[in-house]
């Protein structure tokens, strides 16, 4: 949980099976608003695993109310 970068922190950092996997998780107003992914990307939580040359995958997840709203994933 809550990995540090030199630009904040994001959510999850989990590596398995060679491959890197962040999370970022966001609170939306009951639709997709696309701000967990684009925050993962903006603030370069990848570039502190770009040493391992594994494939590091990004995912951000939206929340509504109860539910999951959005979620979008890309390999960095």
């Amino acid at each position: 949980a809550e990995e540090s970068t030199a630009r904040g922190r994001s959510d999850l950092a989990v590596l398995y099976d060679g491959n890197v996997y962040l999370f970022e998780f966001k609170v939306a107003d009951g639709k997709r608003e696309g701000r967990a992914l684009a925050q993962i990307r903006e603030r370069g939580y990848a570039d502190k695993y770009r040493h391992l040359e594994a494939p590091i995958h990004l995912i951000g997840v939206e929340f509504g109310e109860r539910n999951i709203v959005g979620f979008e994933f890309e390999t960095a």
